[in-house]
């Protein structure tokens, strides 16, 4: 089997230079992006086998640029997170998502999660939960997400809490400045909520 075409993601860039050495050897590494919206422009134009991607990053969180790509189709994702949180393991899965590892992990268990999901079938760390990867996956994928927020809501509003301007977000989102004053009043509708603070 050939080496697996690996994409990864993490804000922090010490962290990904070691991880592109650790991976090196065993995988071909595509590309590093530092961000969650250059994160999906990579994925798009270089279409890796499978994509290590950290959970919390800048202008775009690993969940909804996980959610936005298994949407399209082909993408393999693999966390490699501190959160050792099942609940986050569970969002994780239901946005798309085949691996959750630990960063705490030894190496060995994430070469033995992507080699898992290489084969399509999921990876969850041990330390986040006792039960076997399938039966943690279906019983996440059986709850329904109550999220009142649109993917793209979610992105406005993560670029608005970042201390983005309205036309900087336009400007990122590639939309009218109208198209994030619209989403950012729908957002504080739903939310019932009065001030701009209260929504950040």
């Amino acid at each position: 089997m050939n080496a697996p075409r690996v994409l990864l993601a993490d804000d922090h860039v010490i962290l990904l230079e070691a991880l592109r050495r650790l991976l090196e050897p065993y995988c071909d590494v595509i590309g590093v992006a530092t961000d969650g919206r250059s994160l999906l422009e990579m994925a798009e134009s270089l279409r890796p086998d499978i994509i290590v991607a950290d959970i919390y990053m800048p202008n775009l969180n690993g969940l909804d640029a996980c959610e936005i790509m298994t949407s399209k189709g082909g993408n393999k994702v693999i966390f490699l997170t501190v959160t050792e949180d099942p609940d986050t393991a569970a969002e994780a899965i239901r946005r798309g998502a085949l691996g959750y590892v630990l960063k705490k992990s030894a190496p060995a268990e994430l070469f033995k999660a992507i080699q898992a999901v290489m084969l399509g079938r999921p990876y969850i760390s041990p330390a986040v939960t006792t039960e076997p990867p399938n039966v943690f996956i279906a019983r996440a994928r059986s709850h329904r997400r109550e999220e009142p927020l649109t993917i793209r809501q979610s992105e406005v509003l993560q670029l608005l809490a970042e201390g983005k301007s309205m036309k900087e977000a336009a400007d990122m989102l590639k939309v009218s400045t109208r198209t994030i004053t619209f989403h950012k009043y729908r957002m504080m509708e739903l939310l019932g909520l009065t001030r701009n603070a209260e929504l950040i």
